[in-house]
């Protein structure tokens, strides 16, 4: 008769054992969640920005980008500086105007706003750099949608834009006075008109 009570305790206690036992690993996958949850919400937890600042020449106008607030133009004199935010992890960035502190984004008709808060996708932006040493930024959002201006320097939408545009091409430059001796041949490559001016300096002399 001692017998089944003693059997019937071990099988009692084995299963609490597997009762905690479970509710612990439960327990410890809901806070592994939670942790992944938490590190993962906001993208710029996992990476350290880069933050630079320079100037977007924009091949059509032969100016600057400029955000003035809400509107965003290519029409900007030199001088117009951009805050650029760029994540550690690929080529994905945020521009945002050193005065005005608005972002440049694109809402899903393709329109390019200016918004204070750029912490949406629509204000990312994905660097392409292009065979002709300029630069070309596509929507994060919106694949295929570009950033671009036309020649009077007004917005192009994001839908009517491709890659090989002149529209979308742009250059980085940086504001005079601080430039950076290891970022010269990267940020202000030499022109035909550059050639051509140093060409006529040298007859000069010559003569």
């Amino acid at each position: 008769m001692s017998v089944l009570p003693s059997r019937f305790i071990y099988l009692c206690l084995h299963f609490l054992v597997l009762y905690f036992q479970l509710q612990e690993s439960q327990q410890t996958s809901a806070d592994f969640r939670i942790y992944i949850e938490n590190h993962t919400r906001n993208p710029d937890d996992l990476s350290r920005k880069q933050v630079r600042i320079y100037q977007l020449y924009s091949r059509t106008t032969g100016k600057h980008v400029q955000i003035l607030g809400k509107k965003v133009n290519a029409n900007g004199d030199d001088g117009a500086l951009l805050v650029v935010e760029t994540e550690t992890f690929g080529s994905h960035i945020r521009i945002k105007g050193k005065e005005s502190e608005h972002y440049i984004c694109m809402n899903e008709k393709g329109k390019i706003v200016g918004r204070p808060d750029g912490r949406k996708q629509e204000c990312v932006f994905v660097e392409e750099f292009l065979e002709n040493n300029y630069t070309a930024l596509v929507s994060a959002k919106y694949k295929g949608w570009y950033l671009g201006f036309n020649r009077k320097g007004r917005p192009k939408k994001g839908s009517r834009t491709t890659q090989r545009q002149q529209e979308v091409h742009f250059m980085k430059r940086q504001p005079k006075g601080r430039l950076d001796p290891l970022e010269e041949f990267r940020f202000t490559p030499v022109t035909k008109r550059t050639r051509r001016a140093r060409r006529l300096k040298a007859n000069s002399k010559r003569n």
